[in-house]
Formats: C-alpha cells, structure tokens, sequence
C-alpha cells in the first residue's frame, strides 16, 4: 500500500472497518441523490402557487424529526449498542423512503402524504448518525479514530458531488419518487453491513451514543465560557441562515432559468468539489489563525450569493457557488478545532455534545423557513437575502469579536476561555 498515506493504512487493512465504509459510501450516495430528488418530486406534486412551501417542509422533513427523535426517545434509544442503532435507522429510512415510489404508483401520492413519508423516515436520523461514529470508535483504537472520521467525513463530501449528479440524470429518464427508491435501497444495504459486522470486544466507555444529561451539563459549562457560547450561536445562525438556499436553488432553476434537474444537479456538483477542495487546503495549513478564518468563512459564503440577487448568467452563478463550496468546505473542521482549543479539556466532551444537540436544529429550521420566505420574495431574492444576512452575521461577529479582544487587553487576568484569543 505505498501509494496509502500512513495514517489511513491500519484502515485500509481492517476488513470489518472497509465493510463498514462501504455501507457509508453506498448510503451517502443515496443521500446525495435525495438532494436533488426529494425537492424535485416536491416540486412536481405541488401547485405551482405554493411549490415554494412544499418543498421547504419536504427538505425540512427529510432531517427535521430527527431533532424530535433525539429530544423525546433517548428514554428508549440511548441505551441501544451503536450497531443496534445503525441498523434501526437504517430500516427505518429504507421503509419509508421506499414507501414513496410505491404509493406514487398507485397514483395517490399528495404533497401532504409525501412529507409525512418523509417525516417518518427521518426521526430516527439522529440516534443513526451518533450509532455511525460510536461504532467507528468502537472498531479502532484511539491512535486510527481521527483518520477513520476523516474518511466518513470525505465520504460526504463525495456524496455531494456524485449523488446529485447521478440524480440530476436520472431524474431526465425516470421520474424522482424512483430516484428516492433507489435512496430506500442504500439504507437496505447499510442495514445488512451493519447487522453483518462482528466488532471486536472495544467500547467506548459509554452506554448512549448520544446522552441528553451529557448536553445539559455541556450547556451549563458554556454559559460561564462567552467565548464557546458565542461560537456555538454564530455557527447556529450561520447554518440557519444556509437552510433557505436548499429551497430556492431548486426553484431557481426551475421558475428562473426555466432549466431541467441536470442543471441543478450541477450547481451541487461544483459546490462539493468546492467543498472538498476546500477541505483539504485548509487542513494542509498548519498555522491556521482560526477565529480569523471561521469570520471569514461566514462573510466569504454570504458574498458567493449576491451573484444570484444581480441576475448574473448562469454560468457566473455556478463559478460563484463552486466557490462558495470551496469557502463553506473547511467551516465544520475549523469551528471543532477552534472548540477543542478553547474548551477547557476537562469539559471538552460535554461541551462537544452540547454542541451537537444544539445544531441538529440549524439547518432544518432554516430549510422550512426558506420556504414561505421563497413563495413571499422569489428565489433569487431569497438566495440573494440569505447572503446579506450572512455577511451581516459575520460582520456583526467579527465586531463583537474584535470588542472582547480590547477587552481581554485591558484586563489580562481574565479567566482562561472567556473571550476569543
């Protein structure tokens, strides 16, 4: 394997750990897909008057429950082994998901219905993706878990860039409730994988991939540390404030460019290149100044949408959008790295977990919110509005920011973590 970076060997070497892998590659495969397909499908069972608001609650509903599933059933999940919950929420989403192509063809499928199928195939996401990455660190020891969370974490990444492309063909040559079968059937195959893996006798120290005491007490510890606090909330808005582009790209597209799913699925295609180039010069860059970069991140990201807001020809929109793939890619790497250096370490993994219960709400909401805001100004207009925001957001940080730096000057005995270094 000398062509194998040395970091990624011991995975490339475990059989369990490369099964496991490619059940994630064929179900972020299926997920990318859905990204073009569940708001196409929306799009075409709605009336055109309120295609805007059906496709908000259909790219909320998609992910939006398992917010709902990760408050109201830890009572009953949280105890479940990692690969337990893999396999629970992978058949979950495999029957829902594949409920959609089956009452399409009895022909009495309603944007209502839709978005319940939808709903219910994705309140179990949440306890899924913690069973993912506890499974990961259960297979490996702890020197190999940072290279196996990159390697998942690429795999998304990929997704974006092949999923909706194969989408956007296919949705040319079959109708898009096939397409979110096909998305069912992913979720069959990681289901199998994970009933099929044999993990070695390693744990993680814990019984709840996700514990909701966990986030509480993580909650406590950031509320005497303004520093984190104000990171968790800029990264809440600043993914809130992206939820409205995934409902108005789509009808940009369609009402606007007068343009087919291939165009779309290209728009996704160039942003995950963007992403994933992103991703990989940022990490190579040792000396990273990183409150710097996460402000610039958010006001880089907000600029890339102005473009849409001009009426700029589609060809500078998709320059523009790559673009922003390439400045929104490093964003979640280098907002844990700045948590990681500014957490005290023993609160470090409560405040992880806080953390993460806080953003499963972000996007979401901002999705379902994008869609009476998209029906109300129209698609460039959103896209267009969602990008002053984020520059407002960002120049609003970097303000506050700069304000706890002088601050933090005038007064050097300041606790450790209470404002930004």
């Amino acid at each position: 394997m000398p062509l194998i970076p040395r970091a990624y060997r011991p995975l490339v070497a475990d059989r369990t750990f490369r099964r496991l892998l490619a059940g994630f590659a064929v179900s972020y495969l299926g997920d990318g897909m859905s990204a073009v397909a569940v708001a196409w499908l929306a799009i075409q069972l709605a009336p055109r008057s309120t295609a805007g608001l059906w496709v908000g609650a259909a790219v909320a509903a998609y992910a939006l429950p398992g917010v709902v599933g990760a408050l109201t059933l830890g009572r009953w999940l949280r105890r479940l082994p990692a690969q337990r919950l893999l396999v629970v929420d992978s058949t979950t989403r495999a029957v829902f998901l594949g409920a959609v192509p089956v009452v399409w063809l009895t022909g009495t499928l309603r944007p209502g219905l839709y978005v319940v199928l939808l709903a219910c195939s994705s309140l179990l996401h949440a306890w899924g993706a913690a069973g993912r990455y506890t499974l990961v660190a259960e297979l490996l020891p702890d020197e190999h878990r940072l290279a196996a969370n990159t390697a998942v974490g690429t795999l998304e990444y990929a997704a974006i860039i092949a999923g909706p492309a194969v989408a956007g063909l296919l949705v040319t040559v079959v109708d898009a409730a096939f397409v979110i079968g096909i998305d069912a059937t992913t979720f069959v195959v990681l289901a199998v994988v994970a009933c099929l893996l044999r993990p070695p006798g390693r744990t993680t120290g814990t019984d709840a991939p996700v514990d909701a005491a966990s986030s509480a007490r993580g909650l406590r510890v950031l509320t005497h540390y303004p520093a984190l606090l104000g990171l968790v909330g800029l990264t809440w808005l600043f993914n809130f404030l992206y939820g409205p582009v995934e409902v108005a790209l789509p009808l940009h597209v369609t009402r606007d460019l007068h343009a087919g799913s291939d165009v779309l699925g290209l728009y996704w295609t160039i942003f995950g290149v963007g992403a994933i180039v992103g991703s990989l010069v940022a990490g190579s860059l040792r000396r990273l100044p990183l409150w710097p970069t996460t402000l610039a991140i958010v006001i880089g990201w907000g600029v890339t949408l102005l473009p849409f807001w001009a009426h700029a020809p589609t060809a500078a929109t998709v320059v523009s959008f790559g673009l922003g793939g390439v400045i929104y890619g490093p964003f979640v790497a280098v907002s844990i790295t700045l948590v990681q250096g500014t957490s005290p370490p023993e609160h470090l993994s409560t405040v992880l977990a806080a953390r993460g219960a806080a953003l499963l709400t972000a996007s979401p909401l901002g999705t379902a919110f994008g869609g009476p805001v998209t029906t109300a100004l129209g698609p460039r207009a959103t896209l267009g509005g969602s990008g002053l925001a984020t520059i407002a957001l960002g120049v609003l940080a970097t303000a506050l920011v700069l304000a706890a730096a002088v601050r933090r000057r005038r007064q050097p005995d300041a606790k450790l973590g209470t404002a930004p270094p």
